[in-house]
């Protein structure tokens, strides 16, 4: 699995969820085709007289969530870019996309815009198996922005060294930790291994917290904090 697997996967979905923010810093989401994926890519159009044209100019941060049939989910958060040689785009999307011929016939296909996301964060996350399985990537020039893996209980956390991605979400559990075991008994997903001090397997972590408020040594603590 890499951040080009991850981007294919929303390109197989097509009909995903798109987040933005309106003028008023209210969260709007609404359904859009992802049209196109290449070289850790994705291409997208909307309308001129869309709100979430609008919303795309104002404010080009953008969330992007959609679920597959086998419960696999891909998460994405990155920045639109609308695109030059705008009618070049938006033939090559009709060509990859023949169905928005009968949407918008003929030169009327011409009223979109086709946007670009290239660089941003990615998550996988696997619902559809036990232990659920999550990994993180970065893509486009954020690879090259982001640090390298956390270092957690000492050690470099293999998943994250490979991904690069510098957001440390979930939890982990520090030098305070007594050894009592109660987190690896409380754990939903039973991915805390015994050690001194105790390990969570984060690829197979749920971030529900139920370890961190059951903990009586206080010794679990958010990531990045």
């Amino acid at each position: 699995m890499n951040a080009q697997d991850c981007l294919a996967m929303l390109r197989e979905m097509k009909d995903v969820a798109f987040a933005t923010v309106d003028e008023k810093g209210n969260p709007q989401v609404r359904i859009i085709d992802v049209m196109l994926v290449e070289k850790e890519k994705l291409y997208f159009c909307t309308g001129r007289g869309k709100e979430f044209y609008n919303q795309l100019r104002r404010k080009p941060e953008v969330a992007i969530t959609g679920l597959n049939k086998e419960f696999q989910m891909v998460r994405l958060s990155g920045k639109a870019k609308k695109l030059p040689e705008q009618k070049y785009w938006i033939d090559r999307i009709f060509e990859e996309n023949p169905v928005m011929n009968g949407v918008y016939p003929g030169e009327s296909r011409y009223i979109l815009e086709p946007f670009c996301i290239d660089s941003g964060d990615l998550e996988f996350f696997d619902l559809g198996k036990s232990p659920i399985y999550r990994e993180n990537f970065v893509f486009g020039k954020a690879k090259g922005a982001a640090a390298g893996g956390e270092r957690e209980n000492g050690k470099e956390t293999a998943k994250e060294s490979e991904s690069g991605n510098d957001e440390k979400k979930g939890f982990w559990i520090t030098e305070a930790c007594i050894g009592c075991g109660k987190c690896m008994r409380v754990c939903p997903q039973q991915c805390i291994t015994k050690g001194t001090p105790y390990l969570i397997r984060q690829e197979n972590c749920l971030h529900c917290g139920l370890c961190f408020e059951s903990c009586p040594g206080q010794a679990i603590v958010r990531r990045g904090e």
